[in-house]
């Protein structure tokens, strides 16, 4: 087992996915932490194996669980990390660590951090030398109050991150451009949180509507570090860049001059995407290669119910827009939800169609179903209460059914579909005409014709090789 230093802990960052990104979320608490002169080593599991060794010479073991996916994949690891090390001081920080709180302290975690993690990591670093030798010497029994606060908000001066140890950036999800260029990609935030307070999201139980900015300079030395080690693009993981719009479009301004052939991704809402018109031409003049934007639905009453913020028809101004301004906008969708009906699925495939969006799209947008998680705003709905289940640990949701066991068919369908079509590298378009035929089967509804051919081709919609999921 790891031997006790008076000051200095031996740290094991864990990452079990971060949507195909170099851990952001490993990289900024390892640069806090090796400040203070402890000693940490990062293992993203996406990317590299289980490290026996480095878990045995722990003090402290904490996950990053940013998202579901993330959480579902670290909590089957607490077991064989207590076989290893049962001394170790086990910590959950992120996300979906402060939403499953009661959970993840029944498994035998000590240390909960979410919102602002950073300096609870710290803090809990600094004490945590202390708290070891009370336990080996009997005078504590290692179930201790937690000390640091479960959500933080507080506004932090933050440290560039430290990327020692992770992967090389090449291994990550790359851009790919016209004629099947790839670009490696980069990652960065420039804010954390959400003015905002949509009923499915999992940021609104943590932050309650509060956002917090890093400050610019240790964006860009971010930035630059990760251009040195060959990123040619960056994504900007903010929950939406817009949430303070002076603050981004400086930051765009300033990477734009010191690296002009750099590109990058942003995520905005729709509802900011309409306020800030003004400001779009900045982001595709900087280099902007396209935009996410959470549409969830096209039906407005689903709309009002996850409380987006904006209509369909604001949706299809946003479209029309982006098509004035060359800027690609790449839609996000939660479309099988307790509110979806076979004729609402199918309209929403036929605006894509239409609208000629159906490129841009992540085939695996058409196929994700709505998430009730601990602590969901979506729980204060009278029609959600009456159908949720109780919540079940091992799926870290509250399970649901659809009342039309239809539409629960053609979501399992989808899902089929998708994961065939990737599987054999389909094209978007291919694999969107497969779901459009499934939707009309399942409402029987006569086919139409054959899509004619895209009017923007795929090769020219840029896009991550490894897509959006939650």
């Amino acid at each position: 087992m790891a031997s006790y230093t008076e000051s200095v802990v031996n740290i094991v960052l864990i990452a079990t996915y971060e949507l195909g990104r170099q851990p952001f979320g490993l990289a900024s608490p390892a640069a806090w932490l090796r400040e203070r002169g402890h000693r940490v080593a990062c293992l993203d599991l996406s990317r590299q194996a289980f490290d026996e060794e480095a878990i045995r010479a722990a003090e402290m073991v904490a996950f990053h669980v940013p998202m579901h996916t993330a959480a579902r994949l670290a909590i089957p690891l607490i077991e064989p990390v207590r076989r290893l090390n049962p001394a170790a001081h086990l910590c959950f920080y992120g996300l979906y660590a402060a939403m499953n709180e009661a959970h993840l302290r029944g498994l035998g975690v000590a240390t909960i951090l979410g919102g602002e993690f950073e300096e609870g990591l710290a803090q809990l670093a600094t004490r945590l030398p202390e708290r070891l030798a009370q336990q080996r010497s009997g005078a504590a029994t290692g179930r201790e109050a937690q000390a640091e606060p479960v959500i933080s908000l507080a506004r932090q001066m933050f440290s560039v991150p430290d990327r020692g140890g992770l992967p090389p950036l090449r291994g990550y999800a790359h851009v790919v451009l016209s004629e099947g260029e790839h670009r490696i990609a980069g990652y960065t935030e420039a804010s954390r949180g959400c003015k905002h307070l949509c009923r499915h999201c999992p940021i609104v139980p943590v932050y309650n509507g509060v956002f917090r900015v890093v400050d610019r300079d240790v964006v860009l030395a971010d930035i630059r570090q990760q251009v040195t080690a060959g990123a040619a693009h960056i994504t900007f993981g903010d929950p939406d860049f817009f949430n303070g719009p002076g603050h981004a479009l400086a930051l765009a301004e300033a990477l734009h001059r010191e690296f002009p052939q750099l590109t990058y991704d942003v995520t905005i809402k729709v509802e900011h995407l309409l306020q800030h018109e003004r400001h779009l031409v900045a982001l595709r003049d900087t280099g902007c290669l396209f935009v996410t934007s959470a549409v969830e639905s096209l039906d407005d009453a689903v709309l009002e119910k996850l409380a987006k913020g904006h209509t369909r028809a604001e949706f299809l101004r946003v479209v029309e827009v982006f098509r004035r301004l060359g800027l690609t906008l790449q839609p996000t969708f939660v479309p099988f939800t307790p509110w979806t009906t076979l004729e609402s699925y199918l309209d929403m495939l036929q605006v894509l169609r239409e609208q000629d969006l159906a490129a841009n799209v992540a085939p695996i947008q058409l196929a994700i179903r709505l998430l009730i998680p601990a602590g969901s705003r979506l729980l204060e709905l009278p029609d959600i209460r009456q159908l949720a289940a109780p919540f079940d640990a091992q799926a870290l949701v509250h399970p649901w059914r659809h009342p039309d066991p239809r539409v629960d068919a053609l979501c399992d369908e989808v899902q089929q579909i998708v994961a065939a079509s990737e599987k054999l590298k389909r094209p978007r378009h291919a694999i969107f005409e497969r779901i459009l035929r499934a939707a009309e089967a399942a409402a029987g509804v006569q086919a139409a014709e054959a899509a004619q051919p895209v009017l923007v081709a795929r090769a020219a919609i840029p896009y991550l090789n490894e897509p959006w999921y939650c």
